[in-house]
This record gives structure tokens, C-alpha cells and sequence, in this order.
């Protein structure tokens, strides 16, 4: 073959592959959820969050009021509602909130503002991994941590503006609950059967952060976005013996 002929082919070859479109996803398999942006104008409000009204369901009358304020030990009761007082982390309430995981207690959340409550799953390290293995589409975990929330489904994270930070960072020192309510309900959308949402705080979270946020899943008092609250919390790790 002659040089000419080669060189004739190799173009044809080179058009042939520039001319291939990418393969097509598999069948079937949903895509992840698209970056999404501050529902506020970044141009001019770049410091400024929405109006954001908390809403949520009467907390039941049988429950045993807990007032969280400081360290808390464990403690179980077969209903109870924990309400925040001062400066409360999570770091400082794991042991009764283990107690209530091991007592099977219903536990419900007090929002700090209203008086509505929120009923809450509780999930150690451990369950949530079990959680997040089961094969339902579109699990979401919200990762709330002092720059913001992280959102993950199991199709991979939510980007926000910036792809290497929170999907929805925190504005002006405070939460942006209006655009995570938009990604809440941007994931239902997507997911339909999704039934449940879990909250993982990192140790550092005040509690009444965590459960303002919880807002979010209540557009109004009786249309939850997701049917399921769960709230996740690092177990206490037990003692040594002294003599070890």
C-alpha cells in the first residue's frame, strides 16, 4: 500500500472516532441530582438568607419533658421530648441518647422557637451504616456541620455553588434553611419512594441548630417532604476496667 493510501486511512479513521457519540447511560440506573444554587440572588445578596417560616406537628401530650442543658447522663422513659436550654452540644448528650436507642424510647425533638416537635429515629454510627447499605433509591443524609450541610444520596453528593464545599454552606453566620428545603424537595422529586431523611451532626453541633434544621422536612404542620426523620449520634464508647 502506498504512502498516500496509509496516511488516507488513518484520517478516516481519526473522522470515524471524532464522529462517535459517548455511550449512553445503562438503562434503568437514575442519574444523580443536579448542582443546585441559594435560592437568594448571589449578586446582590450574597450575605442574606430567605424568609423561612418552621413549621411541624404538635408534640404529643404524653411525652416526658427532658431538658437538655449541658452534659446529660443516661436516662430512658418510654416517650420523651428533648428540649434544648443554653449552650447544649451534641457531644455533651451521646450517653442519654444512646439510653433511649437501647430502651427503644419514642423521641421526639422540641424546635427552639415553636412549639411544635419533630419525631426522631435514632441511629448510632453503626445502624446508619446499615442504613445507608440498604438498596433504596435515593437515601438522603444531610452532614450538618458549622459551614454549612452536606447532602449525599447514594447517587453521590449535591454540589452546591462551590463543588469542593457544603451543598449549602452557611450565610451570613447563619443556616440557609431555605435553599436546603430545596434540595429536600429537589431529591423527592427525583426519588419518589424515598421514605426517610437522616441527620448526622458532627460532635460540635449546638442542639438547637440541629433541631431548627429539622424544620426543613415540614413545609406545613401535617406534609412532612420525607415520611421519616432519623437523627445520628456517635455512641459513647465504654470504660476500660481500671485494672487494664
Amino acid at each position: 500500500m502506498s504512502r498516500w493510501a496509509v496516511c488516507l486511512a488513518v484520517a478516516l479513521a481519526l473522522a470515524a472516532c471524532k464522529g462517535d457519540k459517548p455511550a449512553a447511560p445503562p438503562a434503568g440506573k437514575p442519574r444523580p441530582v443536579e448542582q443546585f444554587k441559594p435560592l437568594t440572588n448571589e449578586s446582590d445578596d450574597t450575605f442574606k438568607v430567605g424568609a423561612f417560616t418552621p413549621a411541624g406537628p404538635a408534640a404529643p401530650e404524653d411525652l416526658k419533658r427532658l431538658e437538655l442543658n449541658g452534659d446529660m447522663g443516661p436516662e430512658a422513659a418510654p416517650k420523651v421530648l428533648l428540649v434544648t436550654l443554653g449552650d447544649t452540644y451534641l457531644a455533651q448528650v451521646t450517653p442519654l441518647l444512646a439510653a433511649l436507642d437501647d430502651a427503644g424510647s419514642e423521641v421526639w425533638v422540641k424546635h427552639p422557637e415553636g412549639s411544635f416537635a419533630y419525631r426522631v429515629k435514632l441511629r448510632d454510627e453503626r445502624s446508619w451504616q446499615g442504613w445507608i447499605d440498604e438498596p433504596v433509591p435515593g437515601k438522603l443524609r444531610v452532614i450538618q456541620r458549622a459551614d454549612g450541610f452536606e447532602l449525599q444520596t447514594n447517587m453521590g453528593k449535591l454540589p452546591g455553588i462551590d463543588p469542593n464545599g457544603p451543598s449549602v454552606p452557611v450565610r451570613g453566620g447563619r443556616m440557609d434553611l431555605p435553599t436546603l428545603r430545596k434540595g429536600f424537595e429537589r431529591v423527592k422529586q427525583r426519588f419518589k419512594d424515598a421514605p426517610d431523611v437522616c441527620f448526622a451532626p458532627s460532635m460540635g453541633m449546638a442542639l438547637s441548630d440541629v433541631f431548627a434544621a429539622l424544620a426543613v422536612n415540614y413545609p406545613s404542620a401535617d406534609a412532612p417532604i420525607f415520611s421519616e426523620l432519623c437523627l445520628v449520634y456517635p455512641r459513647p464508647k465504654a470504660p476500660r476496667d481500671a485494672g487494664r
